[in-house]
């Protein structure tokens, strides 16, 4: 068993910038869930586990990009007009049997095989027909709306690398490749636990000092938003051995742990020692509003966050932390969190070397561009800041002020979120 002895995670130390944070985080969290197979309308979401070669070009051989008619380019008069003999008719799944010869033409549509002989296609409306002859206006070049076979995916290509999430985009590509089951990574499986004497289950009565339980219900809807099923292990009361045995109990079997509160520095919060105890603390503290007392480790060799107490930080650090941390035990290599440029329709003041989010909307200014206003309350208890607004305002380190007009970053929830 290993303490923590780095003197900068100790209370009063330097605090920890989100970057270094996140490094830490891809450097000590290796791949540990196990290869797996799905068909394709069950892959969506997972990790591909091997890189996938095409089994089949696609398309599997030329055919016609638009309803029209198909002939030969080497048939079309470079000085004008062209008149074609039509014989021959071609349907997607009912391809005609017979090539065509010089000066011929056939009746073809959309994604209908093109004729043997042929390589170039007119659209209808192009056209002028006469007594079983199709007219070809001038200018047209040989070789047009035509897709030719392979032009999309070859066979033998490798379509798809290992480490990438699927989704419909790729599912599709596979589908094109004549892939019918991808290998993929199993999803991991997070355990939950809520800590604190005076947090109750929602829908139980409250005492005098008693509050709810709103980060369980949040944390299990994050992980099923994003496809993992996660087990809540019940509210752990504040005492060391409580916290220690809820801690090894939950992480059987597990491949993540989450805590929620109790990872502070107070006389009641015993997180820390107890994941110090049994595994490791890897950092604590970072440089970062809301969230400042988040936990990296591992407990019993299974991962292990310590999130705060308050809701909207344990929403901020799960997008910020927990999110790439899942990414990572899956064998994937985590996607940043897109920053829209957004502009600043406040003014505040902050704090310097401390990376802060603030919730807020967005509206649009005079000139098209996004205009960010922030939620008039900012506390990391204001659980309505969150639903009130459309995502976080990112406050640079080095910003010490902010001015209306000033550009910044915005995280939107809707996309963080899918």
């Amino acid at each position: 068993m290993s303490q923590i002895t780095d003197d900068c995670f100790a209370f009063g130390g330097p605090l920890m910038r989100a970057a270094e944070a996140l490094e830490l985080i891809r450097t000590r969290t290796p791949a540990v869930t196990g290869p797996d197979t799905r068909p394709l309308a069950d892959a969506a979401g997972h990790v591909l586990a091997e890189d996938i070669t095409a089994l089949s070009a696609s398309p599997p051989q030329d055919n016609a990009a638009v309803d029209g008619y198909a002939f030969r380019g080497a048939d079309l008069d470079p000085d004008g007009e062209t008149a074609l003999t039509l014989r021959g008719r071609a349907a997607a799944g009912h391809p005609e049997a017979r090539p065509l010869e010089p000066g011929e033409a056939a009746r073809i549509f959309t994604g209908a095989a093109m004729p043997r002989g042929a390589d170039t296609v007119v659209m209808q409306e192009d056209v002028t027909l006469a007594e079983g002859r199709v007219v070809v206006p001038a200018g047209l070049k040989s070789g047009a709306n035509r897709r030719r076979a392979g032009e999309d995916v070859a066979a033998g290509q490798t379509l798809l690398k290992a480490g990438i999430r699927l989704g419909p985009a790729e599912l599709a590509l596979a589908a094109a490749g004549g892939i019918a089951h991808l290998p993929v990574r199993a999803r991991p499986h997070v355990a939950l636990l809520s800590t604190g004497d005076e947090i109750r289950p929602a829908g139980s009565p409250l005492d005098h000092g008693d509050v709810h339980d709103a980060n369980a219900p949040m944390l299990m809807a994050l992980l099923r938003r994003i496809g993992i099923e996660a087990h809540h292990h019940g509210i752990v009361a504040d005492s060391p051995a409580a916290v220690r045995e809820a801690l090894e109990r939950a992480a059987e079997g597990a491949d993540l742990v989450i805590t929620s509160g109790g990872a502070s520095t107070g006389d009641e919060d015993h997180v820390r020692d107890a994941v110090g105890a049994l595994g490791a603390v890897h950092l604590w503290r970072l440089a970062i509003k809301p969230g400042r007392p988040l936990a990296f480790g591992h407990v019993r060799g299974t991962a292990f966050v310590g999130l705060p107490g308050n809701p909207v930080a344990v929403m901020v650090c799960f997008l910020m932390f927990v999110r790439p941390l899942l990414d990572r035990l899956e064998g994937a290599e985590a996607a940043p969190l897109r920053r829209w440029p957004v502009t600043a329709g406040f003014e505040m003041r902050s704090k310097a070397d401390r990376l802060e989010w603030l919730r807020g909307t967005l509206r649009q200014g005079e000139n098209n561009e996004m205009i960010a206003d922030r939620h008039p309350r900012q506390g990391s208890g204001i659980i309505h800041s969150l639903t009130d607004s459309d995502g976080l305002i990112e406050i640079p380190e080095a910003t010490t002020a902010v001015r209306p007009g000033d550009r910044l970053g915005f995280i939107s929830f809707r996309e963080a979120l899918s």
